[in-house]
């Protein structure tokens, strides 16, 4: 389909003899927000590291199945190519120390030798910077370190330069779990806008925040895809039995 961005086709990850992911099989469309939920360890965290290659650097880490972006095999790129479209967010904010505002934003083109003229690179700060919804609050800043921010501002820092590359997809790893409640609700907020932008795939233990962003949600236990479809369907008719006892509190 072309409106689709990711396909994962029988795909299985393993570290050693431990099979992580077991035959997954998972079609991501353009501009939505797809929900990852499962209890701990059960393979979520993987499957996201799967998609940016960042599994295979761990030693004795194996794949087998199939993987694309837009139809291209992302196991046949180059790794550095591949995270130029799948931008990541991990779960405590990680601004690079050493840099400024400007300079996190702008950090994936220097890191790939990018060059470009000022006013380029000064266009694409504002613009990530107010996509994360963060621009009104550093305007006045950029050049000071982004670890002086707060929490969930560094959060939105990382987002905005994960944005800046203009990815395809952006993956999360539970990008919330170390804010407070407030700052919470402001990347939630963003989710549901920048979904006109990007397509999200999101790994997260927040039942409620599955439901109040996600278009989509995937159940994964014990490494397997129990279900995937419309959130909205999915927490009020779930087809599995499992789905059920998760969502209702019985395990997880």
């Amino acid at each position: 389909m072309e409106n689709t961005v990711l396909t994962v086709e029988g795909f299985s990850a393993c570290f050693g003899d431990q099979k992580i992911l077991h035959n997954v099989d998972l079609t991501v469309q353009k501009n939505v927000v797809a929900a990852l939920m499962g209890p701990s360890g059960c393979g979520k965290t993987t499957l996201i590291r799967c998609i940016n290659r960042m599994h295979e650097l761990i030693p004795g880490a194996s794949v087998s199945g199939k993987m694309s972006l837009l139809n291209e095999d992302i196991y046949a790129m180059q790794p550095i190519i591949l995270r130029r479209k799948v931008g990541m967010v991990f779960q405590k904010p990680n601004p690079f120390p050493t840099m400024s505002i400007y300079e996190n934003v702008v950090a994936g083109y220097k890191l790939n030798g990018i060059k470009m003229p000022k006013s380029e690179m000064d266009g694409i700060v504002e613009q990530s910077l107010r996509k994360a919804a963060l621009w009104n609050e550093v305007k006045d800043t950029l050049h000071r370190k982004g670890t002086f921010l707060s929490g969930g501002q560094q959060q939105r820092l990382c987002i905005a330069r994960a944005l800046a590359m203009n990815p395809e997809i952006i993956l999360f790893d539970e990008p919330t779990s170390a804010l407070d409640p407030k700052s919470t609700a402001q990347i939630e907020e963003l989710f549901v806008e920048l979904k006109k932008s990007v397509t999200m795939l999101l790994v997260t233990h927040n039942i409620g925040q599955a439901a109040r962003v996600s278009d989509f949600t995937a159940f994964i236990y014990l490494g397997k895809l129990i279900e995937f479809g419309p959130t909205e369907k999915m927490f009020t008719v779930p087809k599995d039995k499992l789905t059920e006892e998760y969502l209702t509190g019985k395990f997880g």
